[in-house]
């Protein structure tokens, strides 16, 4: 049910929630018992409305018609992603990615839900988040690996260096 994205292209591309969210709106809706005519409206709009932007800077999600809601975070001021799945989502296959930053807020900066991908999805972030990607960190874990063999070697031949001059010193 769930697809494995790998590119970052992949993920641009995502906009618009699954209508799997749709469903799950109805059953939470269902919960409320005689309030399901107050708050299944509501939600219709909000799924209508929701919209996400996943870009080279960051990450941004708009909803609403009569009071907007625009929220911008860039990849640098995420601190943490939190995935959290209910019963119901998880039937559903979907998860809610809450996104973290520095703000002072105690709550998400901005919730990311109704989609299947949402493993692809953290993995972008916490890659984006952290300037990186798999790739490039196995190319400076080699540079490392290169580079401390070197050091070593100019270590030693630095105490091999000293060493012979202690000796000389002493005879």
């Amino acid at each position: 049910m769930m697809n494995r994205m790998t590119t970052d292209k992949d993920i641009f591309s995502l906009d618009r929630p699954s209508r799997s969210l749709l469903w799950l709106y109805l059953i939470r809706s269902l919960f409320s018992g005689p309030l399901v005519f107050l708050f299944f409206p509501f939600l219709v709009v909000r799924y209508l409305t929701l919209h996400y932007k996943f870009d080279d800077q960051g990450v941004s999600m708009r909803y609403g018609i009569l009071f907007r809601r625009e929220v911008n975070v860039t990849y640098a001021r995420i601190q943490d992603i939190h995935l959290t799945s209910g019963i119901v989502q998880r039937w559903l296959g979907l998860a809610d990615l809450q996104i973290q930053t520095a703000s002072g807020s105690a709550g998400a900066e901005i919730t990311i839900e109704g989609f299947h991908e949402f493993d692809s999805i953290r993995d972008f972030l916490y890659s984006k988040m952290r300037g990186t990607s798999s790739e490039k960190i196995k190319t400076t874990q080699s540079q490392t690996s290169d580079e401390a063999v070197a050091l070593l070697h100019e270590i030693a031949k630095e105490v091999k260096t000293v060493r012979e001059l202690m000796e000389q010193r002493d005879v």
